[in-house]
């Protein structure tokens, strides 16, 4: 018996005739519900909105192009720590010098989908008017329960442990050192694996410095941190249904969107629109190839169940693992239209923040909607750890 171990095998994605047509007849048979006149998008998702993005789903949509078109990224699977992790590995082009490694984690609800247009610009630089010594080395793994990596059957997995995934996937591919970066979810993995394996994170980027701690004296944080906090408890209370279901009863509302290709596509669409930078209309930053190709992959993967039960597992987080401080050298792009973005003195008090700024354009999704303006950042953020 051999103890090699398998190694990366490529992956190729090819959606069966069978399971598109079943998806086309379940989205012609939906079933509406009634709404307020003129509730808009006050109440959740529009209605007249999701009817027309249904019926072009089901009609117009040609996901086997879309799939052809992520089949270009070179992605591969490999088993790590018991499960199957889907990744794309985009290698440098071009640098004469030392090449850095650069992980990227995304977030919900999405999958490796939010980074699939900055993947060139980062490897590749010069073919996109930059300079060649920028060059990353690439990875972009699904997270257990999310796109094409295998869901947990067990207990969930929280952003700590999908760290230690990711170092050990890193060192499956060779990279020793190498630097991280993400949002939302992939923030806090990106966090932990700073803070659990220092030794091996040059530096650490992120989007946002996740839902804020504090539980000592108000009195110790400076005013615009004090305001901020409000901030966030009050965007929470109007805007938090969805991760207070998340966190408690996530497999209730998973038979209801596991089902209803509709219903899943409501779930997702309210939060791409509130959460990027479109000035209300969704379509200024997603197309709606991009918007279905983001929710085919959850309804073909049946993932939207494994990727809401993550945030249950990140609710029982202990304090103390919120509370640590990132010693790395942190970077901090808080793009103006996303949600909850924290002041430069919360972000010194949290991490060794080395570098931060406010990009004009771009939300909680800028790798997708603001790609050659977040390349921008991360080549400017590494360039002094490479």
């Amino acid at each position: 018996m051999s103890d090699v171990l398998p190694g990366p095998e490529p992956f190729i994605s090819q959606t069966a005739p069978s399971a598109l047509d079943d998806l086309r007849t379940r989205l012609r048979a939906t079933r509406w519900p009634d709404a307020p006149e003129d509730a808009g998008w006050a109440l959740g998702t529009d209605l007249g909105y999701l009817r027309d993005l249904v019926a072009y789903w089901a009609d117009g949509f040609d996901w086997p192009a879309q799939e052809a078109a992520l089949a270009r990224l070179p992605r591969f699977r490999v088993p790590v720590g018991g499960l199957g992790i889907h990744y794309v590995h985009a290698r440098a082009v071009g640098p004469a010098g030392p090449v850095l490694p650069l992980v990227l984690t995304h977030g919900w609800p999405d999958s490796f989908w939010r980074y699939s247009k900055v993947i060139p610009l980062l490897t590749d630089p010069a073919a996109h008017g930059g300079d060649p010594a920028d060059a990353f080395d690439v990875v972009v793994p699904d997270v257990p329960g999310f796109g094409y990596s295998q869901r947990p059957t067990g207990a969930p997995l929280d952003s700590i442990a999908v760290a230690g995934l990711w170092a050990e996937l890193m060192s499956v591919l060779g990279y020793e050192r190498f630097g991280a970066a993400g949002g939302d979810i992939g923030s806090h993995v990106s966090r932990y694996l700073a803070l659990d394996h220092p030794d091996r994170v040059v530096a650490v980027h992120r989007t946002d410095a996740g839902i804020p701690l504090f539980t000592g004296d108000p009195e110790e944080l400076a005013p615009e941190e004090r305001e901020w906090l409000a901030e966030v408890a009050g965007w929470g209370a109007a805007e938090g249904a969805y991760a207070a279901m998340h966190r408690t009863k996530p497999q209730t509302a998973a038979f209801g969107l596991t089902d209803s290709p509709a219903g899943l596509a409501a779930w997702i669409v309210e939060k791409l629109r509130s959460w990027s930078d479109c000035e209300g209309d969704i379509e200024r930053s997603f197309t709606r190839d991009e918007i279905l190709t983001n929710i085919t992959i959850y309804w073909l993967t049946e993932t939207i169940g494994s990727s809401m039960r993550m945030y249950r597992a990140n609710a029982a987080i202990p304090p103390a693992q919120l509370a640590r401080r990132v010693d790395a050298p942190s970077g901090f792009s808080l793009f103006q239209g996303d949600v909850v973005r924290p002041p430069r003195g919360w972000l010194r008090r949290v991490a060794n923040t080395t570098y931060a700024t406010e990009p004009e354009r771009g939300g909680h999704f800028a790798p997708f909607e603001e790609p050659e303006s977040y390349a921008e950042e991360l080549r400017a953020f590494f360039r002094p750890y490479r």
